[in-house]
């Protein structure tokens, strides 16, 4: 690994409180802590290498991920094998069209205690670090929403009372994009709660050889717990005290903008098949997926490359599609990656009419 490149923008501004040699070393631990968890987890994962970076991304981002793929492409055994990797705690929901929210969240039950009767809230499986939502959209509507508090608050009600989860609290769920009987799509106020969508493909035959390789020897590769919970917060802190230039936060600003068929910086494709474009939580998975990755960068500075690299996770779940974009099956992927080739890294003047 070269030199670390704390390269800090002029019209940045950072807390005083650490030296730069201070930050260098942080920086550096940042990047082999990070470096040993990937590294953990490709034990058992082949191959979605930009998938696992993303995932980790969204974990030191603080945010929660969405993965979306066909069955049997280790979606859930990348959540289980990460749990392993982290010294966590971890639960999995079985999401079903018969879960309640009280399956969930806990809820207040009668005990007999010394000859009295009283109501003890009896926690559920959200009460962990790290949440496994199995196939989350074959649950009720009622049953999702369950989920969105805990998501944005890190706290659950139940009843008159507010139970605070414990932090880091990640929720990482998974849906089916084929198999559609018996589901119920996650609505928009739903997946905005999401910081990343990531989409898992099918893996390629030099992959598929050495899948067959690790999952059918007789002894299956082990999982070190390499990272404890401390380290997580101590690593997302440090996610947060990078600075962030002006000119950066304008042109993520800009590229979510560029999502709505209203704004004057939309795309011609934007205006023909976006119905509604992305809402301000796009813009802080943006700066906060480009801190990670500019820390992974060997740089205590975010860069508008940071934000281009993190731009297709963080909007492609939050562009709805007219109805002519659903008519011709336009990729969210396609549009975010148009608007992002036609967004300038400086704003261009408005002529004078």
């Amino acid at each position: 690994m070269g030199r670390i490149r704390t390269c800090i923008p002029s019209d940045s501004v950072i807390p005083m409180e650490k030296t730069q040699e201070e930050y260098e070393k942080q920086i550096a631990q940042f990047i082999r802590d990070f470096a040993t968890l990937r590294q953990e987890v490709a034990k058992m994962i082949v191959g979605y290498e930009d998938v696992v970076e993303k995932v980790l991304i969204c974990l030191f981002a603080g945010g929660n991920v969405l993965l979306e793929g066909v069955p049997g492409l280790g979606k859930t055994m990348l959540v289980r094998v990460l749990a392993q990797a982290l010294h966590c705690h971890f639960r999995r929901v079985q999401f079903t069209a018969d879960l309640m929210p009280s399956d969930i969240l806990g809820t207040n039950m009668i005990v007999q205690q010394g000859g009295r009767r009283e109501l003890v809230f009896q926690k559920g499986p959200i009460f962990t670090h790290l949440l496994l939502a199995d196939e989350i959209n074959r649950a009720t509507p009622r049953t999702q929403s369950a989920l969105l508090e805990a998501m944005e608050e890190h706290s659950v009600t139940v009843g008159a009372q507010t139970h605070t989860l414990e932090e880091p609290f990640f929720v990482l769920a998974t849906q089916n994009p084929i198999e559609q009987a018996g589901t119920y799509p996650l609505p928009q106020a739903a997946l905005d709660k999401f910081l990343f969508k990531l989409v898992v493909g099918y893996p390629g035959f030099a992959d598929l050889e050495e899948i067959i390789r690790r999952t059918t020897q007789s002894k299956l590769p082990e999982i070190h717990r390499v990272m404890t919970r401390e380290k997580v917060l101590e690593m997302s802190q440090l996610v947060r005290e990078v600075p962030v230039s002006p000119h950066v936060e304008r042109y993520a600003g800009r590229l979510v903008l560029a999502s709505h068929p209203e704004s004057p910086y939309a795309t011609e494709m934007v205006k023909r098949y976006v119905k509604a474009g992305s809402s301000p939580r796009g813009i802080v998975g943006l700066l906060l997926g480009g801190k990670v990755r500019a820390l992974l960068s060997g740089r205590f500075s975010v860069s508008c490359e940071d934000i281009r690299n993190v731009a297709t996770s963080t909007l492609r779940h939050r562009v709805q599609l007219t109805f002519e974009g659903q008519a011709e099956e336009v990729p969210a992927d396609r549009i975010v990656d148009d608007l992002v080739a036609r967004t300038p890294e400086m704003e261009v003047a408005q002529s004078a009419a």
